[in-house]
């Protein structure tokens, strides 16, 4: 049988709430003998309107080194798979798709904390913007903390 996944993005936030997307994703991996692409996006869309000074440079520091961290912790969790870690920026929808499109994903795996309502509406969910824009299919995994709710 031919592996479906060969190569699977798992993008991750380094929080616990994608925890059980990047769990997710490493046994998926795992059983297809699949490629990993771990991301984490330095969501730069934010900071766009604040004056680039010494403030924004350690801030943007901080957030790129939470992204190493994030990423080197998806690695460190699939010893034994192939893992490529990448931390980009700009809007994380936008660059975990762009990314997948230039790579030949065949699966994107991201979080979610499953909110609804008004949270939703005034938050937005990178997960629903990717499924939308995606080039492949998106496994959208609620967190364990949510599940259960």
């Amino acid at each position: 049988m031919a592996e479906l996944f060969k190569k699977i993005l798992i993008a991750t936030d380094g929080s616990k709430r994608t925890q059980s997307a990047v769990e997710t994703g490493l046994q998926l991996a795992q059983q297809h003998k699949s490629k990993v692409y771990a991301v984490y996006v330095v969501d730069t869309v934010t900071f766009t309107s604040i004056p680039m000074d010494v403030t924004w440079e350690n801030m943007y520091q901080l957030l790129k080194d939470e992204g190493e961290a994030a990423v080197n912790r998806v690695k460190e969790a699939g010893q034994g798979i192939d893992i490529e870690t990448h931390v980009l920026e700009g809007n994380p929808a936008v660059e975990i798709t762009r990314f997948a499109k230039d790579n030949e994903v065949d699966l994107i795996i991201v979080g979610t904390l499953g909110k609804s309502g008004i949270d939703r509406i005034l938050l937005g969910s990178v997960a629903e913007k990717v499924v939308r824009i995606a080039p492949c299919p998106v496994l959208v995994i609620k967190s364990h903390k949510e599940a259960g709710k």
